[in-house]
């Protein structure tokens, strides 16, 4: 076996070595299989620009790198096992990368999902890098328009769906999260009466959070120290609306500020 037999890698059957050049570009290796690759990559480009617009935790990088490499992968089992085909006992099937693909990408998708409170998030983002994979394949496979079409309806349902859904009336049981922001004096036991009011109006909190810090104000009521204010974050869950919750808050004496902020649940 001479230099240029280790450097093709051979095959052997019997008798007759079967082996495709290394640099010949009309083995699976031409114009048409870069324009693929290319295709892929400005597809899949697109993509993750608009993920990363978004600052999910699959962007740019991650969602063309899926779209190149399955690519790639489908040139590999078009064109990458043509050396076997005079070999009268291989059997050839290109499906099978393929196959593998789909599984494997798998993977990625699954560590892109997790729950947080009972919610579950990056659904929208696994189900992205999915169909990036798709895409891919697509263009490797020498059917670019598909490609393109999967690409245009990605950028519908993202961008388009929510504009929709925001439309659609709420289910009357529908559980709202909210972020109470309350600036409060200290030392008048408002923080219990918050807590107790939230639990009265059928919210349950879910999170406390309190930053105290000192005020040049002297204490007039006990004639010692300073009059702290104290920011509070209270994270709530309830059915109803909060927005009586806050119009009540800002009645009371010693509340210096109250916010309200919605946490709509999302799977992307």
């Amino acid at each position: 076996m001479d230099i240029v037999e280790l450097l093709t890698g051979p095959f052997i059957s019997a008798g007759r070595v079967h082996a495709a050049p290394l640099f010949d570009p009309g083995n699976g290796q031409g114009a048409r299989q870069y324009a693929e690759l290319a295709m892929a990559l400005l597809l899949s480009s697109l993509i993750g620009m608009e993920r990363e617009l978004q600052q999910k935790s699959a962007g740019l990088r991650t969602h063309t790198l899926v779209g190149v490499g399955s690519a790639l992968f489908m040139e590999v089992s078009i064109h990458g096992f043509g050396a076997l085909s005079g070999v009268a006992d291989a059997r050839l099937d290109g499906s099978r990368v393929a196959a593998q693909i789909v599984s494997g990408i798998g993977f990625i998708g699954g560590g892109l999902i997790f729950v947080r409170r009972d919610a579950v998030r990056g659904l929208t983002t696994a189900a992205t890098i999915w169909l990036t994979c798709a895409i891919g394949m697509a263009c490797g496979g020498g059917l670019p328009l598909l490609g393109v079409a999967a690409a245009l309806v990605h950028f519908l349902v993202v961008r388009g769906f929510p504009l929709v859904t925001r439309r659609l009336p709420a289910a009357p049981s529908t559980t709202h999260r909210v972020e109470l922001r309350l600036f409060y004096r200290t030392r008048r036991g408002l923080l219990a009466r918050v807590l107790e009011l939230c639990t009265q109006r059928g919210f349950r909190v879910t999170d406390v959070r309190i930053d105290a810090r000192p005020s040049s104000e002297e204490n007039p009521e006990r004639g010692r120290g300073k009059v702290k204010e104290a920011g509070l974050v209270l994270g709530l869950e309830g059915k109803g609306s909060a927005h009586p919750l806050v119009e009540e808050l800002t009645d009371w004496d010693g509340i210096l500020g109250v916010g309200l902020r919605s946490h709509r649940d999302s799977t992307e």
